[in-house]
């Protein structure tokens, strides 16, 4: 890669990290899930029988969605890791436009989970990349993992050179259970009811299974790292880590080292440097859309890193890069700019061609799709900064996306291009606010509409 400014594939996240086996088998890794339908069911029951005896006669969703079935949920899907676990992570970045509210906040609590394999595992896993003996290879590796996600925990070590360097250790069996993770994943959703009559979400699946493959292929994340690395070579606003091609294998990882604080640490510093950061990653966010037609999708904050020093944001974390279709790009480049011009038909056209459900003209159902787009992409309208964390952006999308709910005839699984974009649009909106940054989003997006120099 051709800048100076490399880094690690992760910082220090901080927080201890709980240790728990992973299933590797396939009947093992059903059992977890028949288990947790199991679970599920008999929460139901005794929930039920409850509200019976309270005089109540709730309907079976409300059976569902109780906190005690979202910690069953929560704490069996975090056991498993891998397809499991991501699927869980998808589609709770959904905003409703597919699950119900309830079940996308009981998801969501898998991005917080950070569970590490037992040292057994991880040696076994270590092995399998690089022989017995591989202590040998590493100086000073750390047995105890800076971080730990759905795919595989990040370890501490000195290359050979002398180098610090980070290894992301993939967690058995992940890549070998994905497909049966993701089918008894739906499975579950078909079986439960917690989807919408006439929902069909066989395409999310499938298309699921081939992104996590990738994802599970350190190979083709060191492919990603290396072109974002190449692209942003000469953007001194950006730090990526630099691959080690020699140590990197099938399920592990090599990676230099950066430190670098949490993004979220910048809320205490002054608005001008709020401004600033999230500005540059909006502007990244565009790029990666209309440029590159290339996009990390994943939008975990963790993902993100600061240097106070010298102002640098560190980019983590390639493994969920997607590639888009060129006609999904320039649908949504004419969505961007009905949006700007206000043009109520050209955007229910372009949501058309985007592969939405749109309606009948001038139908009800239709309005309201508008304006659940145009709340989306509010912060694109006005030539000035926009207050992202004075906006209450999320709540009222929330709070419309409750009305489509009485549009059932007209539900079905969003297009998947858009799935993956509004997942790390919505990150990038909920990061915005959070930092109570102001960014001028319509600027930014001028230079990528028709007409503009590029």
């Amino acid at each position: 890669m051709a800048s100076g400014k490399k880094g690690s594939g992760a910082g220090d996240k901080g927080a201890s990290i709980r240790s728990k086996a992973i299933p590797t088998g396939r009947v093992s890794r059903f059992a977890k899930v028949a288990k947790l339908a199991g679970g599920v069911a008999g929460g139901m029951l005794a929930e039920g029988a409850r509200q019976w005896r309270a005089g109540n006669r709730p309907k079976a969703r409300e059976l569902v969605l109780t906190s005690s079935n979202a910690r069953r949920v929560a704490n069996q899907l975090g056991e498993m890791r891998g397809a499991a676990m991501k699927m869980g992570q998808i589609l709770s970045m959904d905003s409703g436009d597919l699950l119900p509210r309830e079940l996308t906040e009981i998801l969501a609590k898998l991005r917080a989970e950070a569970r590490s394999m037992p040292l057994k595992q991880l040696q076994r896993s270590m092995t399998d990349a690089y022989g017995e003996g591989w202590e040998q290879v590493f100086y000073g590796f750390d047995y105890n993992p800076i971080a730990a996600a759905s795919i595989g925990q990040v370890h501490r070590a000195i290359s050979p050179d002398g180098r610090e360097i980070v290894l992301k250790v993939q967690y058995p069996g992940v890549s070998q259970s994905i497909d049966s993770d993701v089918d008894n994943i739906g499975t579950i959703l078909r079986l439960s009811g917690l989807l919408p009559d006439g929902i069909e979400i066989q395409p999310l699946l499938d298309d699921a299974k081939i992104q996590l493959h990738e994802e599970a292929d350190y190979f083709a994340e060191e492919q990603h790292l290396e072109a974002f690395g190449r692209v942003l070579s000469a953007d001194e606003r950006f730090v990526l880590p630099e691959v080690l091609s020699q140590f990197t294998r099938q399920n592990v990882l090599a990676m230099t080292y950066v430190s670098g604080s949490p993004i979220e640490s910048i809320a205490g510093l002054h608005q001008a440097e709020r401004d600033r950061v999230m500005t540059a990653l909006i502007d990244l966010m565009l790029t990666e859309l209309f440029g590159l037609k290339m996009m990390q999708t994943d939008p975990n904050f963790a993902n993100y890193l600061y240097r106070k020093a010298t102002g640098d944001i560190v980019l983590l974390d390639f493994g969920a890069t997607r590639h888009f279709k060129p006609t999904f790009v320039n649908n949504y480049r004419k969505l961007a700019v009905a949006i700007v011009a206000g043009d109520r038909k050209k955007i229910a056209a372009a949501a058309g061609r985007l592969g939405y459900s749109t309606g009948e003209v001038n139908s009800d159902y239709r309005e309201l799709l508008v304006d659940l787009f145009m709340l989306a992409l509010e912060p694109l309208e006005g030539d000035e900064p926009y207050d992202f964390a004075g906006s209450n952006l999320m709540i009222r999308m929330s709070q419309m996306g409750e009305s489509v709910k009485d549009y059932r005839e007209f539900w079905q699984a969003p297009p998947i291009d858009a799935i993956y974009f509004h997942r790390k649009l919505g990150g990038m909106f909920m990061l915005a606010s959070r930092l109570e940054a102001r960014v001028n989003v319509y600027k930014l997006l001028q230079r990528w509409l028709p007409g503009a120099a590029r």
